[in-house]
Formats: structure tokens, sequence, C-alpha cells
């Protein structure tokens, strides 16, 4: 006899938005999707908090401008759970002040709240498979609006530094300029699997967390600086 794969069961989403007409656009497009669902909404952060110890949702879809509890806070909450949710900040970017300490908090990427309904999924589905979701245009514009207002660096942080081989330090440079895998792989004349272990090796030697991470830690420890 031969028994019929099971269905597995859809990515269960939270949307967090203090805006009405915003959980319902997302909540549309989410649940249009066979492979995804919304369990619930919540329109700040405690709510949010709430809703993720309630609802256990792989995903919470977090505005950060929020009355109460904003989402940075709500971030910064959950990302300290052992097996909290994988959170997407949903941001209109140019305005959120904020989106360089939600990605130090923890958050798994960034998602435009004007963006097509292909993108959010495609997004979605991104983060959920655990990829770091900041494009290098998105990381451009991090670096021009946050990271190059950093603090200096500091001696431990140079320190750590030490650790990187010539490559892996050129690698780091290009990954903070916001190349592509490819566009490095290209620019260094090396294959891009090859990138891809230079950076797996360079988060492993630096404690870093992802991608994202690793261009924060290049401004902030002084490798490279605004102009650069």
């Amino acid at each position: 006899m031969t028994g019929r794969t099971p269905t597995p069961s859809p990515s269960r989403v939270l949307i967090c938005d203090d805006q009405e007409l915003i959980r319902m656009g997302l909540r549309m497009v989410i649940d249009s999707q066979p492979d995804l669902t919304v369990v619930g909404e919540a329109a700040d952060g405690e709510t949010a908090i709430t809703g993720v110890a309630a609802l256990e949702p792989d995903l919470v879809l977090m505005d950060v401008r929020m009355p109460g509890l904003d989402g940075l806070a709500a971030t910064e909450h959950l990302c300290a759970q052992p097996d909290g949710p994988r959170i997407l900040v949903v941001t209109t970017f140019d305005l959120d002040e904020y989106a360089y300490a939600a990605l130090r908090a923890g958050a798994n990427g960034f998602l435009v709240k004007d963006a097509p309904a292909e993108e959010i999924l495609v997004t979605v589905r991104a983060v959920l498979r655990g990829e770091i979701m900041v494009g290098p245009s998105l990381t451009r514009r991090l670096v021009d609006r946050f990271v190059r207002q950093a603090p200096a660096s500091v001696p431990a942080q140079r320190t750590r530094l030490a650790a990187l081989t010539d490559r892996e330090r050129d690698v780091l440079v290009l990954v903070a300029g916001g190349l592509t895998n490819g566009e490095i792989a290209d620019r260094l004349f090396v294959g891009e699997t090859t990138v891809k272990t230079h950076l797996g090796r360079i988060l492993t030697k630096l404690g870093l967390r992802d991608r994202i991470h690793a261009v924060i830690f290049a401004y902030e420890s002084g490798l490279i600086r605004a102009g650069d």
C-alpha cells in the first residue's frame, strides 16, 4: 500500500501594525496563499508579545512606530526568547529612524509597506526559510542613513578583526559596500561558492549572526568609514 504524503501545515503569521488598513492589506496577501496563514493581529508591541505567547506564530510582521510599546522594544523582547518567531520589520524606511536599531535587536529583514504583493510573499517565504532579507540596495541605504552614524570603533572590535585573513577582510569590505555574493565573486575573480564560504567563516570568527550584522560591524570597527 502507498500512503499519501501529508500536506505540511501552513506557516503561521502574526501581523502587528497600528493601522487597520495596513493589517487588512497584509492579511489579504498572506491568507491568499495555501502555505501561509494569519493567526492573529496586534496594534501595538505589547499585544504582539501577548499574541506570540498565545498563538506561537512562525513569523511576526512588525511595524516600528506604534503607540505604547513600539516595534523596536517588542522586537528586542521577542528576539531574546530562545524559541521566538522570526521578525520581519514592516517599515517606510526613509522615515523610520529605528530601522538600524531594529536590525541590531535581531530583526530578520525589512518589508516596505507599499511593496507589491509578489515582493511581500517572496520576502515572507525567504525569512521563514531562515534568510536575512536586506537586499543590496537596501543595505546601501542602511549604510547611508544609519551605519555611517555609528560610534567610533573600540579596541575590542579592532582586536576581533585580527582573526580574519586578508581575503576575508576583502570580502567583508565588499559585503559592507552592499555587493551581492555574485558581484563579490566577479570583483575577486573567485566562484560564488567561495564567497559564501568566506562569509560563513567571517560570521563565525567575529561571532556575528548574519550578513547585515557584518555590515554594521565593518563600520563600527573602523574597517571602513563613511565615504570609502
